[in-house]
């Protein structure tokens, strides 16, 4: 059985899948603080690695450490999303979702923060 909702193979599916991840990305910038401020954060901290004296291996941590959190925070605002979507009543399983995203996103930064520490520390 064919699945309406599915995208053709090949380049349109291509196609149609880089508009959607552009529109999410578009949804991200408008409805969601956090992403916007990590990105300014991105925006500062991405040309600061690559033009910083460190072996392009220290770069790519660098950078990889500051997509992480960009991309564990569009994870979770869309479990935030979905989770608003299903009910606004507070629930302790929702609640759990919403704090598990969120450490998540904590998590990341620490990772990100440990990766500089660490590359421009040692």
């Amino acid at each position: 059985m064919d699945n309406p909702h599915k995208h053709q193979p090949g380049l349109t599916h291509a196609w149609r899948a880089t508009g959607i991840a552009l529109q999410g990305l578009r949804a991200a910038l408008v409805h969601e603080d956090a992403f916007r401020q990590e990105v300014l954060v991105a925006a500062i901290a991405i040309p600061v690695a690559l033009l910083s004296n460190v072996a392009t291996t220290g770069k790519v941590l660098l950078v990889s450490s500051i997509f992480l959190v960009l991309i564990v925070e569009l994870i979770n605002s869309a479990l935030e999303a979905a989770v608003d979507h299903t009910s606004l009543a507070r629930h302790p399983l929702a609640k759990r979702a919403k704090d598990i995203a969120s450490a998540a996103v904590f998590i990341s930064i620490v990772n990100a923060l440990a990766t500089w520490g660490l590359i421009f520390i040692l």
